[in-house]
């Protein structure tokens, strides 16, 4: 008999995010970040056609000039919101992202995976204000990019 893990649902921090529906213990595979591998050119222009929302996407920088776009043909990974105290890690085995827990999850808390994200160094204070973070940790860092 095969149970759900997780189910998504409206989230306090961000749109819509990823919840535990059962007790997960701690490095439990959950699943792995699923969409269309492409290079970032690509990605790039997906994002700025996304007329409607385009800093709501879906992508997973693979470190290698390829992302994972979640948008297509994603699954319910790319709704992992971030959080400074992270529950979730993403582990890289060979471009395949698995999302593991770091510790004990009980059924109804949302899940997190710290993005890390990075901007270029010429990047203005407007752009970083766009990552900042809502995950109400108390070691909240006030950014989704890396510090």
């Amino acid at each position: 008999m095969t149970t759900t893990k997780f189910r998504v649902r409206r989230s306090p921090v961000h749109g819509r995010g990823l919840y535990a529906t059962a007790d997960l213990d701690a490095d439990e595979f959950l699943l792995d970040y699923g969409g269309e591998v492409v290079d970032w050119e690509l990605a790039q222009q997906r994002w700025e056609a996304a007329d409607g929302d385009p800093d709501h996407t879906f992508f997973f920088d693979l470190g290698d000039g390829r992302v994972i776009d979640g948008g297509s043909g994603g699954n319910e990974a790319r709704f992992i919101n971030h959080g400074c105290d992270p529950n979730c890690e993403t582990v890289d085995e060979d471009g395949t992202i698995h999302i593991v827990t770091v510790r004990a999850i009980p059924a109804g808390a949302e899940l997190f995976i710290d993005y890390r994200l990075s901007l270029d160094d010429d990047a203005s204070d407007e752009a970083a204000a766009a990552y900042a973070c809502r995950c109400g940790a108390d070691s909240c860092r006030g950014t989704m990019l890396a510090r």
